[in-house]
């Protein structure tokens, strides 16, 4: 995997931290979560930035959401309880192979 990749991977782990802290914020009423939240984004933001540089802006923003996705999910379901159904499980699954298969197909890997 080369080093657009890993920061693409990055990128889609850092999503659910700003969303935890944005959660956190009361709508952006407590400062130090707003600042978090924004801090948090504008980096993740960059990072996606630079993956875009090698990967291009399609793929890598596919890729960055469904990373994203997928973690915000599993963040949902143990931090929040939120219920995992077989089907939830099963379209999380779909955007994973969906990620794989982007990768797969992507020029240059």
């Amino acid at each position: 995997m080369d080093f657009a990749w890993i920061l693409l991977m990055v990128a889609g782990l850092m999503e659910p931290c700003w969303v935890y802290t944005m959660e956190r914020s009361e709508h952006f009423r407590r400062l130090s979560y707003a600042v978090a939240t924004v801090m948090l984004i504008v980096v993740d933001l960059g990072i996606l930035s630079a993956a875009m540089q090698s990967i291009g802006a399609g793929v890598s923003y596919a890729v960055w959401a469904g990373v994203g996705s997928i973690t915000t999910l599993v963040m949902g379901a143990v931090i929040y309880r939120d219920p995992v159904s077989p089907a939830r499980a099963f379209f999380a699954v779909l955007l994973i192979a969906g990620i794989v298969g982007l990768h797969m197909t992507t020029g240059g890997h």
